[in-house]
C-alpha cells in the first residue's frame, strides 16, 4: 500500500461538534492549513443524535469565539431549559430550569451550523480511520483509513473520533468500559396517535420518571417529536443481534417491546408511560460506557503524551451522561485551537515542531484535570438516575443547584 503525503500540517480525525469547532477555529485564523477526515460518507449521511443543551462558559463561549453565535441563537430553543423528575407512576417532584442560560439545540442543527463555516474541500469525507501506528523513522503518526488510503506526514493528528477513537491507542491503552447499563431510545413523533397526550405530560425540556432501578429519559426536539430513552441494567451481550433486547430487525425490536411492557420493566410504571412504549417508533439501542479515570493518568499507565498527537472530546475523556459532553469537547476545541494559533503566530524561526508539541502539552495541562472531573461526576450520577426511587436523583440534582447559588452568591451571603 502506497503512503500519501499528509495534505496539511494539521488532520483532525471525526467531523463531530468537537472536530468541526476546532476546523472553524482554525479557519478563522486563514494562515493555519488543516484536513478534517470523517467516517460518513457525506455532509447529510448522518442525521442521528439528540437535543444538546449549551452553556455559557462552554459550548456557546465556543461559538462565540467561532462566530457562529448568531446562527446558534437562530434555532436555539431558549424555552427548553426546563427539566423535571417524576416517579413511576406520573407524580412529579422536581422541576428546575426555567429561564437558565443553557437553551437546547439539535445535534443534527448544530453540525449543520459548523459545517456550513467549514469550506468542503476541508473536509474527506468516506474514511473511516481504521487505524494508527508510528512510523518508526520519524516518529510521526500515520493514518490507515478502511478505504485503503494511508496517510503520513502530518505536523499534528487531533483524535475527535469519539468514544471509540482509534487515535486514542497512541496516548493511552485504555478503553471504554460498560457502565452495566443501556438505552432503547425511541420517538414519538406529531403524527403519532398518543402525540397530544406525549406533549400534555412531558411538555417542553426534558424528563425524567425515576423507579425500579428503570428509568425513561424524555427530550423534546427541535422538529416538537419527543425523544425517549428508555434506561435499564442488562448485560453488554444483551442488545446485539440475538440477545435479549435485539432491536435488528422489526419482529425483534416488536419482541423487546414486549418485553419492556412486563413487570421486570416497566410492567408496573403508570398507564401512560406504557401507552407510550407501546406506541413508540424508531428504536435504537446503545450501550452507556466510559473511559475509566486511569486513562487519564500517566502514573497510573495511562495517558502517555506523544508528540505530534492529541485528543480531545470524547476521544479523550468520554463519561457517563452528565450533561457535559458536548460543551466539554467544545471547550476542548477552544482551548487547543487557542495554542496552535499561538504557535502559527511565532516568527518563522521559531515556529518549530518542538514549539507546536509545547502547545499541546499545554492544551493538555488543562484538559486531563477537567477531563477526569467529568468522568468523576458522570460516574457519581449513574447510580441516582437508575435508582429505586426518584429520591436520590432529587437530592443529587438540588445539590447542584445549591452549589451553582453559593458560587454565584455575592462574598458572605453564600448561607
Amino acid at each position: 500500500m502506497s503512503t500519501q503525503q499528509a495534505p496539511a500540517a494539521i488532520a483532525i480525525v471525526g467531523a463531530g461538534p468537537c472536530g468541526l469547532t476546532l476546523a472553524r477555529l482554525l479557519e478563522q485564523h486563514g494562515g493555519i492549513d488543516y484536513v478534517v477526515y470523517d467516517r460518513d460518507e457525506s455532509a447529510t449521511s448522518n442525521t442521528a443524535g439528540g437535543s444538546l443543551d449549551l452553556h455559557p462558559a462552554t459550548g456557546q463561549r465556543a461559538l462565540q469565539d467561532a462566530g457562529l453565535f448568531d446562527d446558534f441563537k437562530r434555532v436555539a430553543r431558549y424555552e427548553d431549559t426546563l427539566f423535571t423528575i417524576l416517579d413511576t407512576q406520573g407524580v412529579q417532584h422536581l422541576r428546575i430550569g426555567e429561564g437558565r442560560d443553557a437553551p437546547e439545540i439539535d445535534r443534527l442543527q448544530l453540525r449543520q451550523i459548523l459545517l456550513a463555516s467549514v469550506p468542503e474541500g476541508k473536509i474527506r469525507w468516506g474514511h473511516a480511520l481504521a487505524g494508527v501506528e508510528v512510523d518508526d523513522a520519524t516518529g510521526k503518526p500515520v493514518l490507515n483509513f478502511a478505504n485503503g488510503s494511508r496517510v503520513a506526514g502530518f505536523k499534528l493528528v487531533v483524535g475527535t473520533d469519539g468514544a471509540w477513537s482509534k487515535v486514542r491507542s497512541l496516548i493511552t491503552p485504555s478503553k471504554p468500559q460498560y457502565t452495566g447499563k443501556s438505552y432503547i431510545e425511541t420517538r414519538i413523533r406529531p403524527e403519532n396517535p398518543l402525540y397530544a397526550l406525549a406533549s400534555s405530560v412531558l411538555g417542553r425540556g426534558s424528563t425524567a420518571a425515576i423507579g425500579n432501578r428503570h428509568g425513561i429519559f424524555a427530550q423534546k426536539q427541535g422538529d416538537a417529536s419527543y425523544r425517549l430513552y428508555l434506561g435499564f441494567e442488562t448485560p453488554e451481550h444483551g442488545l446485539r443481534a440475538g440477545g435479549a433486547y435485539d432491536i435488528s430487525t422489526p419482529a425483534a425490536a416488536e419482541a423487546t417491546r414486549q418485553s419492556l411492557l412486563t413487570d421486570e420493566h416497566y410492567g408496573t410504571w403508570a398507564d401512560t408511560y406504557r401507552q407510550f412504549i407501546g406506541q413508540a417508533t424508531d428504536f435504537r439501542s446503545w450501550t452507556l460506557n466510559s473511559l475509566p479515570l486511569a486513562a487519564l493518568l500517566a502514573e497510573e499507565g495511562g495517558w502517555t503524551h506523544r508528540a505530534g498527537v492529541t485528543l480531545a472530546g470524547d476521544a479523550a475523556h468520554l463519561a457517563p451522561p452528565n450533561g457535559e459532553g458536548v460543551n466539554l469537547a467544545m471547550t476542548d476545541s477552544l482551548d487547543l485551537a487557542g495554542r496552535i494559533i499561538q504557535w502559527a503566530e511565532l516568527a518563522e524561526g521559531e515556529r518549530s515542531e518542538e514549539a507546536l508539541d509545547r502547545a499541546v502539552r499545554e492544551y493538555e495541562a488543562v484538559m486531563i484535570p477537567r477531563g477526569a472531573k467529568s468522568i468523576g461526576e458522570g460516574k457519581m450520577m449513574m447510580d441516582p438516575m437508575f435508582a429505586e426511587d426518584h429520591r436520590p436523583f432529587v437530592d443529587l440534582l438540588n445539590s447542584f443547584v445549591a452549589a451553582a447559588m453559593a458560587e454565584h452568591a455575592p462574598n458572605g451571603d453564600a448561607h
